[in-house]
């Protein structure tokens, strides 16, 4: 599940584990690791959300972001959890695109998004103000630009994290994406009965 031991029971980490389940029916393994300090966690998840606020993203374009960044980052665990979710939410199409960063046919402004998130991950310092434009000219201000940058950073670190010690994708996150998403991601740990 991940390369530490189970974190020792306290009514922070049994919080964090109740609502995985009331979420997602079990205890996912990024949150046995997240355990060993909830406040941490706690923390990462406010700021998460409040970037997400802030930059006026929809799901949807939460579940691009995150897709892209876990495609170019190789990280399965987020990949098939967010392309399970983003299947969802939009389609398998968009997943699919976002996933293998086959990006042409996706809607504008997804598109500008998922291309944004893949050069923060894969070069931030390649990146230049015609990238930016590109952001405010589907309908991005500036403030909302440093918002859903540093969100995309966050999952970067938050991946970098999970991969870092070991947690592998669950199971039910496999069974839960579409066949399609499960054989497209093909980087990172693999899942652990």
């Amino acid at each position: 599940m991940t390369f530490l031991s189970e974190p020792p029971g306290s009514p922070d980490v049994e919080a964090l584990y109740a609502a995985d389940v009331d979420q997602d029916g079990f205890v996912m393994n990024l949150s046995r690791l997240w355990a060993h300090d909830p406040a941490t966690n706690d923390s990462f998840t406010s700021l998460l959300v409040r970037t997400a606020e802030i930059a006026g993203l929809t799901t949807v374009e939460r579940g691009v972001l995150v897709c892209a960044t876990a495609a170019a980052r190789g990280d399965s665990y987020c990949a098939l959890a967010w392309g399970g979710r983003l299947s969802r939410f939009a389609d398998e199409e968009t997943a699919l695109a976002v996933l293998k960063g086959e990006l042409e046919a996706l809607p504008e402004r997804l598109r500008v998004l998922a291309a944004w998130a893949r050069a923060v991950v894969l070069d931030p310092s390649a990146t230049g103000p015609d990238d930016v434009a590109a952001l405010r000219g589907v309908g991005f201000d500036d403030r909302q630009v440093f918002a859903l940058t540093t969100y995309v950073a966050l999952r970067h670190a938050f991946s970098t994290v999970n991969g870092a010690l070991g947690a592998t994708p669950d199971p039910q996150l496999r069974d839960d994406a579409p066949p399609a998403v499960t054989e497209t991601v093909t980087w990172g740990r693999g899942v652990e009965d």
